[in-house]
C-alpha cells in the first residue's frame, strides 16, 4: 500500500499546478473573501435568518461552516445544553461516523478510566486527536484523551469534530480525525450554580446516587479583560459492573450459582461480583483573555482535572447447605480463590494539570498565531490484588504509577495573496517524557503500603513539524485546497527495568537506543459548490502516528493477561479519500452523505498469542471504508429533528505476523451505528429524546466472539434517552432525565447499566 502515497503525491502536484495565477481572469478578492462566514457581496438583510456557522479546525482559519473541504460537524452550547450531557464525550456520542464508548460501558457517567473516541473505523482513541481550544491533549504516556474529556461540558462554547486524516495540519494523533473543545469567555458579568441527583430506577442496576456540583463566574472588566472560573465535581457509589465468572463448577450442595458462557461459547459459572464500581471527579478551570487591541489578543487557560475510582463490597451468590455465604471452594477440577471476587482492576486514580498560553495579532494582512502548551500528569496509578493471596480485606497485590510531562509549541501565519489566495504556514515543536514504576503492595487497598520495587519504564519523545496549506479560490464556486507537512520523532531514553526477580521473571536491565524516522503528509481538497444550497468535496491525502512511549516499553497486566511491549515499534500510517455532497433541501433543511476510504500501514495492534500472552506489533496492513449520511429539519428555533447513520467496514488485508487474522474485523469498531434525536423548546419548556444504535464489535483479533449477552462480550445495543427541562424564573431552572428508557439489558464488557433517573437544579445570573 505504500504505492498508494506516491499516487497521492502525484494528485497533490497536479492540483498544485493547476492554481490560480495560471487563469487568466482574476477573482474580485472583494467578491469572494470570507469574514468569519459573512462575504462582503450586500445582500438583503433577513433578520430571522440565522448566521453561517463559522468553524476553524479543519483549515486553521476561520471558515463558514459550508465552505470547509473536510466532513465537519459541530456541536454547539444550545445543543449540549438541551441535551443535558454530563460529559464532553457524552455530548458527542450523537455525532455521525463518532464512537463515544464511555457512557455505553458505565452508565450515565462512568469513570474517566473508559474514556475515549474514536473516529471513521481507525481503532484506538490514540488515533483520534483531541484538542482544547487549538492545544493537543493527547498524553505523552499512552495518547489517551482523558485530560481533554474531563473538561466540564458547561464551560464549552462549541465542538468541532473533523472526520477523516489530517497530519497534513496537525501532525500525529490526527489519523482519525480531530475533535477540537473550544471554551467559552463571558461577555458580561455572570454566575451559574448548579447541583443534581441520579440514581438507578431498581438499585444496583446502574450507577446509584450520582452527585453533581457545578459553579462559575466570570465578567469582563474594562472592555479589555475577560476573566473566569469554574469548579466541577461528580460522584457516584456505582454498581456491579464486574462480574465473578468461573470455569470451575461449584461443588454439589452449594446453591446459588448459575451457568453461563464465555463470547467463544465456553462453559462458565456466575458465582458473584466483584463489588460496585464507586467513584468521583474534579474539574477546576481558570481563564482570562487580554485584549490589547482590536486585532490582538492574549489568552491563558489553567485546569486542574482528577478522578478516583474502586471496587467496593464484593457479593457472592453461593451459599452452603446452612444459607451461609461461601467466598471460595475446591473441586477435582482445581480451586477458587476468595481473591476471585476483587476486581482486577482494584483501584485507580489520575491527576492532571494543564497550562495554555494564546496569542494572536494582525501584521499588515499577515495574522499571526502563537500557542504554548504544558500538559503535567504528575501521577497516575492503579492497583492489581495478587490472583491467589489477596482476599477481600486486604492482603498482597501490585500498585503501577506513571508519570508523564508534555510540553508543545505552535506557530501559525496566515496570508492572503492576490486576493484569491489563503496561504497558512507554520511549524511545532513537542517534547514529552513519562515514565513508569510498578510496586509490590502489602495491601492492595493501601496505595502507601509499598514493600518493594518490580519493575520501572520509560521514555522520550520529540516531535518536530513544519506545515503549509493554500487555499485558492479558481472561481467564485470552486475552491482548492492545498496542504503539506513534513514531521520528524524522535524516541530516546527508553528502558526497562525488571527488578524484582523470580524463576519465572529474572532480573535484567534493558537500555534502548535512539530512535527517530520522518514523515511526509500531504492532503488536497475541493469544495465545489454549483448551486446555491449544493456543496459537493472530495479530499485524499496522508496521515501518520509514532507509537507511544507506553507502547515502546511498558508491559501491561491484566485479567491474567500480559501485554508486552515492543521497543521496535514503526510509526503506522494511513492514506484515505473521500467524496461527499451536502444539500440544502427546503427552508430549515438539509442533507450530507460522504463516502470514505482509509488504508493503514503498520498499524499498531495487539496481537493475541496464547491466553494469557498478548503482544503490540506492527501488522501489515488494514481497511476501513464506509458511508456517513445525516439529515435534520430545524424549525425556526423551538424544533429540531436529526437523523444520522454511519456503515464501516474496516479489516485486516495484510498480517505476516498471524496470517490467520487477515480478514478480520478491527477490534472496538463497530460495523453500523444510527442516532435519531429531537430537540423542542417553546417558552419556558424545552425536551430532547435521543435513540442510539451501536453494532456488534470484536475484543480481539481473532474475532473469535460468537456469542452475545454474556459477561465480556460486546453486544449490539439501541438505547433511548431523554430530558425535560423547565425555566422557573428567568434565572432558575430545573431539569429531569432518564437514560436507558426502555431498560435494555446488555453487556460492554462489564455489564451495562439499566434505566436510571437523574435531577438537576441550575441558576444563572
Amino acid at each position: 500500500m505504500r504505492r498508494s502515497g506516491g499516487r497521492v503525491l502525484c494528485c497533490v502536484l497536479a492540483l498544485w499546478l493547476m492554481a490560480p495565477w495560471a487563469i487568466a481572469e482574476e477573482v474580485d478578492p472583494s467578491a469572494t473573501k470570507e469574514t468569519k462566514g459573512e462575504t462582503k457581496k450586500e445582500a438583503p438583510i433577513d433578520k430571522d435568518a440565522e448566521l453561517p456557522e463559522v468553524v476553524c479546525t479543519a483549515t486553521r482559519t476561520e471558515k463558514a461552516l459550508e465552505s470547509t473541504p473536510g466532513s465537519v460537524s459541530v456541536v454547539t452550547r444550545k445543543e449540549i445544553e438541551n441535551k443535558g450531557a454530563k460529559t464532553v464525550d457524552e455530548a458527542l456520542d450523537t455525532v455521525v461516523g463518532a464512537y463515544a464508548p464511555r457512557n455505553i460501558s458505565g452508565g450515565m457517567m462512568d469513570s474517566l478510566a473508559n474514556a475515549a473516541v474514536t473516529l471513521r473505523g481507525i481503532p484506538r482513541a490514540v488515533n483520534t486527536l483531541f484538542m482544547l481550544d487549538g492545544f493537543g491533549l493527547n498524553d505523552s504516556y499512552s495518547g489517551s484523551q482523558r485530560s481533554a474529556l474531563s473538561i466540564a461540558p458547561e464551560n464549552v462554547e462549541r465542538i468541532e469534530i473533523v472526520r477523516g486524516p489530517f497530519s497534513s495540519l496537525y501532525g500525529g494523533n490526527a489519523m482519525g480525525g480531530v475533535v477540537n473543545v473550544i471554551t467559552r469567555m463571558p461577555e458580561k458579568r455572570e454566575f451559574a450554580l448548579k447541583s443534581g441527583y441520579g440514581t438507578a430506577w431498581d438499585r444496583g442496576d446502574a450507577p446509584d446516587d450520582v452527585m453533581t456540583w457545578y459553579g462559575s463566574a466570570g465578567d469582563k472588566l474594562f472592555d479589555r479583560l475577560s476573566v473566569f472560573g469554574s469548579y466541577g465535581y461528580k460522584s457516584t457509589n456505582g454498581y456491579p459492573t464486574d462480574l465473578n465468572i468461573q470455569s470451575i463448577r461449584p461443588p454439589a450442595g452449594t446453591a446459588g450459582w448459575s451457568a453461563t458462557q464465555t463470547p467463544q461459547g465456553d462453559t462458565r459459572y456466575l458465582i458473584g461480583d466483584r463489588g460496585d464500581k464507586t467513584w468521583w471527579d474534579e474539574n477546576l478551570t481558570l481563564k482570562a483573555k487580554y485584549d490589547l487591541s482590536d486585532t490582538t489578543n492574549l489568552r491563558f487557560l489553567f485546569t486542574r482535572a482528577l478522578f478516583e475510582y474502586e471496587y467496593e463490597t464484593p457479593h457472592t451468590f453461593l451459599r452452603d447447605a446452612d444459607g451461609d455465604p461461601v467466598w471460595s471452594y475446591r473441586t477435582s477440577q482445581g480451586r477458587v480463590r476468595e481473591g476471585s471476587f476483587i476486581s482486577p482492576g482494584g483501584r485507580s486514580g489520575n491527576e492532571d494539570y494543564i497550562y495554555n498560553l494564546a496569542f494572536e495579532t494582525e501584521i499588515a494582512t499577515a495574522k499571526i498565531k502563537v500557542n504554548l502548551g504544558y500538559l503535567d500528569r504528575p501521577l497516575y496509578y492503579y492497583t492489581t490484588p495478587n490472583a491467589t493471596t489477596a482476599i477481600r480485606g486486604g492482603g498482597p497485590g501490585t500498585i503501577n504509577k506513571t508519570f508523564a510531562e508534555t510540553y508543545q509549541g505552535d506557530l501559525q501565519c496566515t496570508v492572503p495573496l492576490w486576493g484569491h489566495q489563503l496561504l497558512t504556514f507554520g511549524g511545532s515543536y513537542r517534547q514529552s517524557w513519562a515514565d513508569t514504576k510498578r510496586f509490590n503492595l502489602s495491601d492492595w487497598q493501601d496505595i502507601d503500603s509499598i514493600t518493594t520495587d518490580d519493575y520501572k519504564a520509560g521514555g522520550n519523545e520529540h516531535l518536530i513539524g513544519a506545515f503549509l496549506e493554500d487555499e485558492i479560490m479558481v472561481l467564485d464556486n470552486l475552491t482548492f485546497f492545498l496542504g503539506f507537512r513534513h514531521d520528524w520523532w524522535e524516541t530516546s531514553g527508553g528502558y526497562f527495568n525488571q527488578i524484582a526477580a523470580t524463576t519465572a521473571t529474572p532480573s535484567f536491565d534493558r537500555q534502548y537506543p535512539t530512535r527517530s524516522a520522518s514523515a511526509f503528509s500531504p492532503k488536497a481538497s475541493i469544495v465545489y459548490k454549483p448551486f446555491e444550497h449544493t456543496t459537493l468535496r472530495a479530499s485524499a491525502g496522508q496521515a501518520f502516528r509514532p507509537p507511544t512511549v507506553y507502547e515502546l516499553y511498558s508491559v501491561f497486566i491484566s485479567r491474567g493477561v500480559t501485554t508486552t511491549a515492543n521497543p521496535n515499534l514503526q510509526p503506522e500510517t494511513v492514506t484515505s479519500w473521500d467524496i461527499g455532497i451536502e444539500q440544502g433541501l427546503w427552508k430549515g433543511a438539509k442533507a450530507r452523505a460522504t463516502y470514505f476510504e482509509n488504508y493503514m500501514e503498520d498499524l499498531i495492534y495487539t496481537v493475541t498469542r496464547t491466553e494469557t500472552l498478548s503482544e503490540r506489533e506492527n501488522i501489515g496492513s488494514a481497511e476501513s471504508r464506509g458511508v456517513e449520511f445525516e439529515i435534520e429539519q430545524r424549525f425556526d428555533k423551538w424544533l429540531r429533528l436529526f437523523s444520522n447513520f454511519t456503515i464501516t467496514n474496516a479489516y485486516v488485508t495484510e498480517n505476516p505476523g498471524k496470517p490467520e487474522t487477515v480478514g478480520k474485523k478491527l477490534v472496538q469498531v463497530p460495523a453500523f451505528m444510527f442516532n435519531n434525536g429531537v430537540d423542542f423548546s417553546w417558552g419556558p419548556l424545552s425536551s430532547s429524546l435521543v435513540g442510539r444504535y451501536v453494532g456488534k464489535r470484536y475484543t480481539n483479533d481473532e474475532n473469535t466472539d460468537r456469542y452475545n449477552h454474556v459477561y465480556t462480550s460486546y453486544d449490539p445495543y439501541f438505547l433511548l434517552d431523554t430530558r425535560l427541562s423547565y425555566k422557573v424564573t428567568d434565572f432558575a431552572t430545573v431539569s429531569f432525565y432518564v437514560d436507558n428508557i426502555l431498560d435494555r439489558d446488555y453487556f460492554s464488557y462489564y455489564k451495562a447499566p439499566g434505566r436510571s433517573f437523574f435531577g438537576e437544579v441550575s441558576f444563572k445570573f
